[in-house]
Protein backbone atom coordinates (compact mmCIF):
# COMPACT_ATOMS: atom_id res chain seq x y z
CA UNK A 1 0.00 0.00 0.00
CA UNK A 2 1.35 3.44 -0.92
CA UNK A 3 2.27 5.80 1.89
CA UNK A 4 -0.62 8.22 2.47
CA UNK A 5 1.58 11.03 3.82
CA UNK A 6 2.81 12.76 0.65
CA UNK A 7 4.23 15.75 2.52
CA UNK A 8 6.75 13.82 4.63
CA UNK A 9 10.11 15.55 4.87
CA UNK A 10 13.26 13.75 3.79
CA UNK A 11 14.20 13.72 7.49
CA UNK A 12 10.99 11.83 8.29
CA UNK A 13 11.56 9.40 5.43
CA UNK A 14 15.07 8.73 6.68
CA UNK A 15 13.98 8.28 10.29
CA UNK A 16 11.25 5.85 9.27
CA UNK A 17 13.23 3.90 6.65
CA UNK A 18 17.00 3.87 7.24
CA UNK A 19 18.87 1.72 9.78
CA UNK A 20 21.93 3.90 10.44
CA UNK A 21 25.38 2.50 11.26
CA UNK A 22 27.22 3.63 14.40
CA UNK A 23 24.16 5.56 15.58
CA UNK A 24 22.09 5.60 18.76
CA UNK A 25 18.71 4.30 17.65
CA UNK A 26 16.98 6.04 20.56
CA UNK A 27 18.57 9.42 19.80
CA UNK A 28 17.94 9.09 16.08
CA UNK A 29 14.24 8.38 16.53
CA UNK A 30 13.93 11.57 18.56
CA UNK A 31 16.24 13.94 16.73
CA UNK A 32 16.28 12.57 13.22
CA UNK A 33 19.13 12.90 10.72
CA UNK A 34 21.18 15.68 9.25
CA UNK A 35 20.84 15.28 5.48
CA UNK A 36 23.96 16.39 3.62
CA UNK A 37 23.41 17.49 0.05
CA UNK A 38 26.58 19.00 -1.43
CA UNK A 39 30.22 19.69 -0.61
CA UNK A 40 33.28 21.50 -1.91
CA UNK A 41 36.84 21.73 -0.67
CA UNK A 42 36.72 21.20 3.09
CA UNK A 43 33.09 22.24 3.54
CA UNK A 44 29.85 20.30 3.46
CA UNK A 45 26.30 21.66 3.25
CA UNK A 46 22.98 20.16 4.33
CA UNK A 47 19.64 20.26 2.56
CA UNK A 48 18.67 23.43 4.44
CA UNK A 49 21.76 25.32 3.28
CA UNK A 50 23.74 25.15 6.52
CA UNK A 51 27.47 24.63 5.99
CA UNK A 52 30.18 23.06 8.16
CA UNK A 53 33.94 22.92 7.93
CA UNK A 54 34.52 19.18 7.93
CA UNK A 55 37.62 18.65 10.04
CA UNK A 56 37.16 14.86 9.79
CA UNK A 57 37.17 14.46 5.97
CA UNK A 58 33.99 12.42 6.25
CA UNK A 59 35.26 9.36 8.11
CA UNK A 60 39.00 10.08 7.77
CA UNK A 61 38.70 9.47 4.04
CA UNK A 62 38.14 12.49 1.76
CA UNK A 63 41.87 13.11 1.43
CA UNK A 64 41.70 14.98 -1.87
CA UNK A 65 38.83 17.18 -0.66
CA UNK A 66 35.23 17.44 -1.75
CA UNK A 67 33.95 18.33 -5.21
CA UNK A 68 36.93 17.09 -7.22
CA UNK A 69 35.78 17.24 -10.83
CA UNK A 70 38.67 15.00 -11.90
CA UNK A 71 37.32 12.16 -9.80
CA UNK A 72 33.72 12.70 -10.89
CA UNK A 73 34.70 12.72 -14.54
CA UNK A 74 36.82 9.58 -14.17
CA UNK A 75 33.89 7.81 -12.53
CA UNK A 76 31.42 8.98 -15.16
CA UNK A 77 33.63 7.83 -18.01
CA UNK A 78 34.21 4.45 -16.37
CA UNK A 79 30.48 3.99 -15.77
CA UNK A 80 29.75 4.72 -19.41
CA UNK A 81 32.43 2.33 -20.69
CA UNK A 82 32.25 -0.61 -18.26
CA UNK A 83 29.81 -0.05 -15.42
CA UNK A 84 30.69 -3.41 -13.92
CA UNK A 85 32.42 -6.67 -14.48
CA UNK A 86 33.83 -9.06 -11.90
CA UNK A 87 37.41 -10.16 -11.37
CA UNK A 88 36.71 -13.85 -10.62
CA UNK A 89 38.22 -16.61 -12.79
CA UNK A 90 41.00 -14.43 -14.25
CA UNK A 91 38.61 -11.73 -15.47
CA UNK A 92 39.79 -8.16 -15.17
CA UNK A 93 39.60 -4.58 -16.36
CA UNK A 94 42.20 -2.04 -17.35
CA UNK A 95 41.46 0.45 -14.53
CA UNK A 96 41.74 -2.27 -11.90
CA UNK A 97 45.03 -3.60 -13.26
CA UNK A 98 46.50 -0.11 -13.55
CA UNK A 99 45.41 0.82 -10.03
CA UNK A 100 47.06 -2.30 -8.58
CA UNK A 101 50.24 -1.55 -10.52
CA UNK A 102 50.26 2.08 -9.36
CA UNK A 103 49.71 1.07 -5.73
CA UNK A 104 52.64 -1.34 -5.83
CA UNK A 105 54.82 1.35 -7.39
CA UNK A 106 53.92 3.83 -4.64
CA UNK A 107 54.50 1.28 -1.90
CA UNK A 108 57.87 0.27 -3.28
CA UNK A 109 59.19 3.67 -4.34
CA UNK A 110 57.61 6.05 -1.84
CA UNK A 111 57.37 3.88 1.30
CA UNK A 112 60.30 1.50 0.86
CA UNK A 113 58.01 -1.55 0.78
CA UNK A 114 60.11 -3.39 -1.79
CA UNK A 115 58.69 -6.83 -0.95
CA UNK A 116 55.06 -6.08 -1.86
CA UNK A 117 54.07 -8.37 -4.72
CA UNK A 118 50.31 -8.30 -5.38
CA UNK A 119 47.14 -6.35 -4.54
CA UNK A 120 43.86 -8.02 -3.59
CA UNK A 121 40.84 -5.70 -3.84
CA UNK A 122 37.79 -5.51 -1.58
CA UNK A 123 35.26 -2.81 -0.74
CA UNK A 124 35.77 -1.64 2.86
CA UNK A 125 38.44 -1.61 5.52
CA UNK A 126 36.58 -4.30 7.43
CA UNK A 127 36.59 -6.55 4.36
CA UNK A 128 40.28 -5.91 3.78
CA UNK A 129 41.12 -6.90 7.36
CA UNK A 130 38.80 -9.92 7.26
CA UNK A 131 40.60 -10.97 4.08
CA UNK A 132 43.92 -10.65 5.89
CA UNK A 133 42.65 -12.89 8.69
CA UNK A 134 41.55 -15.54 6.20
CA UNK A 135 44.81 -15.29 4.27
CA UNK A 136 46.85 -15.70 7.46
CA UNK A 137 44.95 -18.94 8.15
CA UNK A 138 45.31 -20.13 4.56
CA UNK A 139 49.03 -19.36 4.51
CA UNK A 140 49.73 -21.30 7.69
CA UNK A 141 47.70 -24.27 6.48
CA UNK A 142 49.75 -24.30 3.29
CA UNK A 143 52.90 -24.19 5.41
CA UNK A 144 51.74 -27.26 7.34
CA UNK A 145 51.14 -25.33 10.57
CA UNK A 146 47.44 -25.83 11.34
CA UNK A 147 47.89 -24.83 15.00
CA UNK A 148 49.38 -21.42 14.14
CA UNK A 149 46.15 -19.42 13.97
CA UNK A 150 45.86 -17.08 16.98
CA UNK A 151 45.87 -13.34 16.40
CA UNK A 152 47.16 -10.45 18.50
CA UNK A 153 45.84 -6.88 18.33
CA UNK A 154 45.97 -3.91 20.71
CA UNK A 155 43.45 -2.45 23.14
CA UNK A 156 42.16 0.73 21.55
CA UNK A 157 42.99 -0.46 18.05
CA UNK A 158 40.30 -0.32 15.38
CA UNK A 159 40.21 -2.77 12.48
CA UNK A 160 36.55 -2.80 11.46
CA UNK A 161 33.22 -4.28 12.51
CA UNK A 162 32.78 -7.59 10.67
CA UNK A 163 33.10 -10.70 12.82
CA UNK A 164 36.86 -11.17 12.44
CA UNK A 165 37.80 -7.50 12.05
CA UNK A 166 35.44 -6.53 14.86
CA UNK A 167 37.16 -9.10 17.07
CA UNK A 168 40.53 -7.54 16.29
CA UNK A 169 39.14 -4.13 17.22
CA UNK A 170 40.10 -3.47 20.82
CA UNK A 171 37.26 -1.12 21.80
CA UNK A 172 34.57 -2.58 24.10
CA UNK A 173 31.73 -0.66 22.43
CA UNK A 174 32.18 -2.75 19.27
CA UNK A 175 32.01 -6.03 21.21
CA UNK A 176 29.08 -5.32 23.51
CA UNK A 177 26.14 -7.68 22.82
CA UNK A 178 27.76 -8.96 19.59
CA UNK A 179 29.48 -11.96 21.24
CA UNK A 180 32.88 -10.61 20.24
CA UNK A 181 35.77 -11.15 20.21
CA UNK A 182 35.77 -14.64 18.76
CA UNK A 183 38.11 -17.27 20.15
CA UNK A 184 41.73 -16.99 19.19
CA UNK A 185 41.96 -13.18 19.25
CA UNK A 186 44.03 -11.63 22.04
CA UNK A 187 44.63 -7.98 22.93
CA UNK A 188 47.72 -6.43 24.48
CA UNK A 189 47.99 -3.09 26.28
CA UNK A 190 47.11 0.05 24.35
CA UNK A 191 50.41 1.69 23.29
CA UNK A 192 49.46 5.15 24.60
CA UNK A 193 51.95 6.44 27.14
CA UNK A 194 49.84 9.39 28.32
CA UNK A 195 46.85 7.21 29.06
CA UNK A 196 48.33 3.87 30.13
CA UNK A 197 51.76 4.47 31.66
CA UNK A 198 52.18 3.70 35.33
CA UNK A 199 52.87 6.57 37.72
CA UNK A 200 56.33 7.95 36.99
CA UNK A 201 56.98 5.48 34.16
CA UNK A 202 59.08 6.99 31.38
CA UNK A 203 58.18 6.52 27.73
CA UNK A 204 61.17 4.21 27.26
CA UNK A 205 60.18 2.14 30.29
CA UNK A 206 56.59 1.99 29.05
CA UNK A 207 57.77 0.67 25.68
CA UNK A 208 59.97 -1.90 27.41
CA UNK A 209 56.99 -3.05 29.50
CA UNK A 210 54.82 -3.49 26.39
CA UNK A 211 57.58 -5.47 24.69
CA UNK A 212 57.87 -7.73 27.74
CA UNK A 213 54.10 -8.15 27.81
CA UNK A 214 54.25 -9.40 24.22
CA UNK A 215 57.08 -11.81 25.04
CA UNK A 216 55.14 -13.13 28.02
CA UNK A 217 51.99 -13.61 25.94
CA UNK A 218 53.90 -15.54 23.28
CA UNK A 219 55.59 -17.69 25.93
CA UNK A 220 52.25 -18.43 27.58
CA UNK A 221 50.35 -19.24 24.38
CA UNK A 222 53.25 -20.75 22.45
CA UNK A 223 54.73 -19.05 19.42
CA UNK A 224 53.77 -22.07 17.33
CA UNK A 225 50.09 -21.13 17.89
CA UNK A 226 50.26 -17.40 17.07
CA UNK A 227 49.86 -16.40 13.44
CA UNK A 228 49.78 -12.62 13.19
CA UNK A 229 49.97 -9.25 14.93
CA UNK A 230 47.64 -6.50 13.63
CA UNK A 231 48.54 -2.84 14.15
CA UNK A 232 47.63 0.57 12.79
CA UNK A 233 50.84 2.61 12.42
CA UNK A 234 48.94 5.34 14.26
CA UNK A 235 45.78 4.22 16.06
CA UNK A 236 42.93 6.29 14.65
CA UNK A 237 39.46 5.62 16.04
CA UNK A 238 40.94 4.59 19.39
CA UNK A 239 42.00 8.20 19.95
CA UNK A 240 44.74 9.22 17.46
CA UNK A 241 47.45 7.44 19.44
CA UNK A 242 51.08 7.89 18.45
CA UNK A 243 53.38 4.91 19.08
CA UNK A 244 55.67 5.58 22.04
CA UNK A 245 59.36 6.08 21.34
CA UNK A 246 61.04 2.89 20.17
CA UNK A 247 57.78 0.94 20.11
CA UNK A 248 57.98 -0.71 16.70
CA UNK A 249 61.75 -1.18 17.04
CA UNK A 250 60.99 -3.23 20.18
CA UNK A 251 57.91 -5.09 18.97
CA UNK A 252 58.76 -6.17 15.43
CA UNK A 253 61.91 -8.20 16.26
CA UNK A 254 59.88 -10.22 18.77
CA UNK A 255 57.37 -11.05 16.05
CA UNK A 256 60.13 -12.02 13.62
CA UNK A 257 61.78 -14.24 16.22
CA UNK A 258 58.58 -16.31 16.47
CA UNK A 259 57.62 -16.17 12.77
CA UNK A 260 54.50 -14.14 13.56
CA UNK A 261 53.24 -12.18 10.56
CA UNK A 262 53.00 -8.39 10.92
CA UNK A 263 49.86 -6.88 9.39
CA UNK A 264 49.85 -3.09 8.98
CA UNK A 265 46.32 -1.69 8.95
CA UNK A 266 46.67 1.44 6.82
CA UNK A 267 42.95 2.01 6.31
CA UNK A 268 43.27 5.46 7.93
CA UNK A 269 47.02 6.00 7.78
CA UNK A 270 47.53 5.49 4.05
CA UNK A 271 47.51 7.93 1.15
CA UNK A 272 49.12 10.95 2.73
CA UNK A 273 47.30 11.19 6.03
CA UNK A 274 50.48 10.92 8.16
CA UNK A 275 52.58 13.15 5.93
CA UNK A 276 53.94 10.29 3.79
CA UNK A 277 52.28 7.98 1.30
CA UNK A 278 51.92 5.20 3.86
CA UNK A 279 52.31 5.00 7.61
CA UNK A 280 54.62 2.03 7.14
CA UNK A 281 57.02 4.32 5.31
CA UNK A 282 56.70 7.05 7.94
CA UNK A 283 57.65 4.59 10.71
CA UNK A 284 60.07 2.42 8.73
CA UNK A 285 57.93 -0.72 8.90
CA UNK A 286 58.12 -3.77 6.63
CA UNK A 287 54.78 -5.55 7.06
CA UNK A 288 53.96 -8.92 5.58
CA UNK A 289 50.46 -7.73 4.71
CA UNK A 290 49.17 -4.18 4.39
CA UNK A 291 45.47 -3.32 4.32
CA UNK A 292 44.09 -0.08 2.91
CA UNK A 293 40.81 1.67 2.04
CA UNK A 294 39.39 5.20 2.52
CA UNK A 295 42.04 7.45 0.97
CA UNK A 296 42.66 5.21 -2.05
CA UNK A 297 39.62 6.83 -3.69
CA UNK A 298 39.23 9.69 -1.18
CA UNK A 299 35.92 8.04 -0.31
CA UNK A 300 34.44 8.72 -3.75
CA UNK A 301 33.94 4.98 -4.33
CA UNK A 302 33.94 2.03 -1.90
CA UNK A 303 37.31 0.45 -2.69
CA UNK A 304 39.75 -1.25 -0.33
CA UNK A 305 42.44 -3.85 -0.56
CA UNK A 306 45.35 -5.78 0.81
CA UNK A 307 48.95 -5.76 -0.36
CA UNK A 308 50.66 -9.16 -0.12
CA UNK A 309 54.40 -9.52 0.33
CA UNK A 310 56.48 -11.76 -1.93
CA UNK A 311 57.17 -14.22 0.89
CA UNK A 312 53.46 -14.93 1.29
CA UNK A 313 52.67 -14.72 -2.41
CA UNK A 314 55.29 -17.33 -3.28
CA UNK A 315 53.77 -19.81 -0.82
CA UNK A 316 50.32 -19.28 -2.36
CA UNK A 317 51.59 -19.57 -5.92
CA UNK A 318 53.65 -22.70 -5.22
CA UNK A 319 50.66 -24.44 -3.61
CA UNK A 320 48.20 -23.41 -6.32
CA UNK A 321 48.50 -26.50 -8.55
CA UNK A 322 47.45 -28.67 -5.62
CA UNK A 323 44.97 -26.29 -3.95
CA UNK A 324 43.18 -25.14 -7.07
CA UNK A 325 41.03 -22.01 -6.97
CA UNK A 326 41.76 -19.43 -4.26
CA UNK A 327 38.21 -19.53 -2.94
CA UNK A 328 37.85 -16.03 -1.55
CA UNK A 329 36.59 -12.81 -3.08
CA UNK A 330 33.70 -10.36 -3.32
CA UNK A 331 31.34 -9.56 -6.18
CA UNK A 332 32.77 -6.06 -6.34
CA UNK A 333 36.46 -6.93 -5.78
CA UNK A 334 38.40 -4.89 -8.31
CA UNK A 335 35.36 -2.93 -9.53
CA UNK A 336 36.39 -1.06 -12.70
CA UNK A 337 34.76 2.20 -11.60
CA UNK A 338 36.65 2.08 -8.32
CA UNK A 339 39.83 1.44 -10.28
CA UNK A 340 39.27 4.49 -12.47
CA UNK A 341 38.42 6.77 -9.56
CA UNK A 342 41.35 5.43 -7.55
CA UNK A 343 43.77 6.20 -10.38
CA UNK A 344 42.38 9.72 -10.76
CA UNK A 345 42.59 10.24 -7.01
CA UNK A 346 46.21 9.09 -6.78
CA UNK A 347 47.08 11.44 -9.63
CA UNK A 348 45.58 14.35 -7.66
CA UNK A 349 47.54 13.37 -4.55
CA UNK A 350 50.74 13.13 -6.59
CA UNK A 351 50.28 16.22 -8.77
CA UNK A 352 49.41 18.44 -5.81
CA UNK A 353 52.00 16.93 -3.49
CA UNK A 354 49.36 16.29 -0.85
CA UNK A 355 51.32 13.85 1.36
CA UNK A 356 54.11 16.42 1.79
CA UNK A 357 51.54 19.16 2.19
CA UNK A 358 49.88 17.13 4.96
CA UNK A 359 53.19 17.00 6.81
CA UNK A 360 53.67 20.75 6.54
CA UNK A 361 50.08 21.77 7.29
CA UNK A 362 49.83 19.19 10.05
CA UNK A 363 52.83 20.68 11.83
CA UNK A 364 51.20 24.10 11.54
CA UNK A 365 47.89 22.69 12.85
CA UNK A 366 49.53 21.10 15.90
CA UNK A 367 51.48 24.26 16.67
CA UNK A 368 48.28 26.31 16.43
CA UNK A 369 46.51 23.95 18.86
CA UNK A 370 49.49 24.12 21.22
CA UNK A 371 49.49 27.93 21.22
CA UNK A 372 45.73 28.33 21.58
CA UNK A 373 44.96 25.43 23.94
CA UNK A 374 48.23 24.20 25.39
CA UNK A 375 47.39 25.68 28.81
CA UNK A 376 43.66 24.95 28.79
CA UNK A 377 42.74 23.35 32.13
CA UNK A 378 40.69 20.63 30.42
CA UNK A 379 43.08 19.74 27.58
CA UNK A 380 45.40 17.04 28.86
CA UNK A 381 47.37 16.33 25.69
CA UNK A 382 47.54 17.63 22.14
CA UNK A 383 49.09 15.18 19.68
CA UNK A 384 49.28 14.39 16.00
CA UNK A 385 51.21 13.15 12.99
CA UNK A 386 50.61 14.81 9.65
CA UNK A 387 46.96 15.70 9.28
CA UNK A 388 45.59 13.44 11.99
CA UNK A 389 45.48 15.20 15.35
CA UNK A 390 43.67 15.05 18.66
CA UNK A 391 42.94 16.83 21.90
CA UNK A 392 42.52 14.51 24.88
CA UNK A 393 40.30 16.03 27.54
CA UNK A 394 40.73 15.76 31.31
CA UNK A 395 38.78 16.99 34.31
CA UNK A 396 41.85 18.76 35.67
CA UNK A 397 45.05 19.23 33.71
CA UNK A 398 47.04 20.21 36.80
CA UNK A 399 46.34 16.96 38.66
CA UNK A 400 45.66 14.70 35.66
CA UNK A 401 42.25 13.82 37.08
CA UNK A 402 40.11 12.07 34.46
CA UNK A 403 36.46 12.51 33.61
CA UNK A 404 33.95 9.85 34.42
CA UNK A 405 33.42 8.25 30.97
CA UNK A 406 29.67 8.46 31.50
CA UNK A 407 29.94 12.26 31.46
CA UNK A 408 30.80 12.22 27.75
CA UNK A 409 32.47 15.62 27.88
CA UNK A 410 34.23 15.13 24.54
CA UNK A 411 30.85 14.41 22.95
CA UNK A 412 29.48 17.64 24.42
CA UNK A 413 32.41 19.54 22.94
CA UNK A 414 31.87 17.96 19.52
CA UNK A 415 28.19 18.84 19.71
CA UNK A 416 29.06 22.43 20.59
CA UNK A 417 31.49 22.55 17.67
CA UNK A 418 28.82 21.19 15.33
CA UNK A 419 26.49 23.99 16.41
CA UNK A 420 29.27 26.45 15.58
CA UNK A 421 29.80 24.98 12.11
CA UNK A 422 32.71 22.62 12.72
CA UNK A 423 32.74 18.83 12.41
CA UNK A 424 35.14 17.10 14.76
CA UNK A 425 34.67 13.61 16.12
CA UNK A 426 34.35 12.29 19.68
CA UNK A 427 36.27 9.02 19.91
CA UNK A 428 34.65 5.87 21.36
CA UNK A 429 37.60 4.62 23.44
CA UNK A 430 38.70 7.67 25.42
CA UNK A 431 37.70 11.35 25.85
CA UNK A 432 39.30 12.63 22.67
CA UNK A 433 38.23 15.01 19.93
CA UNK A 434 39.93 14.11 16.65
CA UNK A 435 40.82 16.19 13.61
CA UNK A 436 41.50 14.56 10.25
CA UNK A 437 40.63 17.13 7.58
CA UNK A 438 41.05 16.86 3.82
CA UNK A 439 44.72 17.16 2.93
CA UNK A 440 43.95 20.30 0.91
CA UNK A 441 43.04 22.30 4.03
CA UNK A 442 44.69 25.74 4.06
CA UNK A 443 46.36 27.48 6.97
CA UNK A 444 43.48 29.94 7.12
CA UNK A 445 41.06 27.02 7.42
CA UNK A 446 43.26 25.48 10.11
CA UNK A 447 43.11 28.76 12.02
CA UNK A 448 39.34 28.77 11.69
CA UNK A 449 39.17 25.18 12.93
CA UNK A 450 41.33 25.87 15.98
CA UNK A 451 39.43 29.03 16.92
CA UNK A 452 36.02 27.39 16.53
CA UNK A 453 37.14 24.40 18.57
CA UNK A 454 38.51 26.68 21.31
CA UNK A 455 35.17 28.49 21.49
CA UNK A 456 33.40 25.14 21.66
CA UNK A 457 35.53 24.17 24.65
CA UNK A 458 34.51 27.45 26.26
CA UNK A 459 30.85 26.68 25.56
CA UNK A 460 31.19 23.46 27.56
CA UNK A 461 33.75 24.33 30.26
CA UNK A 462 33.38 28.09 30.52
CA UNK A 463 37.06 28.68 29.69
Amino acid sequence: MDDLRPNRSIEDIDRESVFHPATSIADHLVRGPTIMSRASGVRITDNHGRTWLDAMAGLWCVNAGYGRRELAEAGAQALSELGFFHSFASMGSEPTARLADKLLQLMRDEAGLKSMARIFFANSGSEANDTAVKLVRYYNNLKGRPAKKKLIARQGGYHGVTVAAGSLTGIPLYHKAFDLPIDGVMHVTCPHHYGFAELGESEAAFTARLAQELRDLIAREGGETIAAFFAEPVIGTGGVLMPPAGYYEAIVPILREHDILFVADEVICGFGRLGGWFGSGVYGLQPDLLTFAKGVTSGYFPTSGMAVSKGIWDVLADASPEMGVFAHGFTYSGHPVGGAIGLANLKVLEDEGLPARAAETGAYFKAALDVRLGDHPNVGQIRGQGLILACELVADRATGRRFDPADGMHRKVSNAAFERGLITRPMPFMPVNAFSPPLIITRAEVDETVETYARSLADVFGV
